[in-house]
């Protein structure tokens, strides 16, 4: 099962505001929609990990910009991140498929406390692990949470999802000839300013050499695409940079 598989252990990056639609922070719709995706790759015989964000339902960083005390803020960013993680569970155990959500914050009624070897051994046994609360520590992302637990767990890639195709060399929503990346260095991802994830999160995967591919989600079968090796989004790695 799965032998021309590019990856077979992933971490899947998901903004907060991806759960979103129409003026609700959660969407039951849309949770349906990334449970069906996981369940599909999952029978792949893939072993998944995700990481989710908070900002659909509160944003540390914009809070602090507005009088609040930055590390309070991000811990209840950190918070709205369990959230949203309890709700992806629920979807993708109606899929049947057995999950696991490890917090960073302590809360033993709602989730396990993270620990690397208990996570290893979920994935081993076939279930999705959750990961919540970022890194458990204020002034980092959950994209560096991402690029943390992807290389505790042995990830073979942060497959980053997003709203649009890849990483484009100037915003597709400004200018109508903006132009696709098919693959970008870690280098030029940091000194172009090119919106793949946080500084701290692509300096961590460039110092361990993991890739990130940056692909959307807004057409069915993402996922599938990346790990079954296509040309689909943009791959960020210790590669040459190019433009489709």
């Amino acid at each position: 099962m799965g032998e021309s598989l590019r990856y077979r252990r992933i971490l899947l990056k998901l903004s907060g505001e991806a759960l979103g639609a129409e003026g609700k922070s959660i969407s039951p719709t849309i949770l349906d929609g990334i449970a069906e995706e996981v369940k599909a790759v999952h029978s792949l015989g893939v072993e998944i990990a995700l990481v989710i964000g908070g900002g659909n339902i509160f944003r540390g960083v914009q809070a602090s910009t507005e009088g609040m005390d930055r590390a309070n803020a991000d811990y209840m960013g950190m918070l709205a991140t369990v959230i949203n993680a309890l709700a992806l569970q629920e979807a993708l155990e109606r899929q049947g498929l057995h999950t696991r959500v490890q917090s960073a914050i302590k809360m033993e009624q709602l989730c396990e406390p993270y620990i690397r070897r208990r996570a290893m051994r979920h994935l081993e046994k076939r279930r999705v692990v959750i990961f919540a609360a970022g890194t458990g520590n204020p002034y980092f992302t959950t994209d560096t949470a991402g690029a943390l637990r992807a290389m505790e767990i042995n990830a073979e890639v942060i497959m980053k999802a997003t709203k649009v195709e890849g990483v484009f060399d100037k915003d597709p929503k400004k200018h109508a000839d903006a132009r696709l990346y098919r693959q970008v260095s870690y280098l030029d991802a940091l000194n172009k300013g090119l919106k793949v994830m946080d500084a701290t999160a692509i300096s961590l995967c460039m110092d361990n050499e993991l890739p990130i591919v940056v692909f959307s989600m807004e057409a069915p079968g993402g996922v599938r695409r990346v790990i079954a090796g296509e040309d689909y989004g943009t791959l960020v790695g210790n590669c040459e940079t190019q433009l489709r």
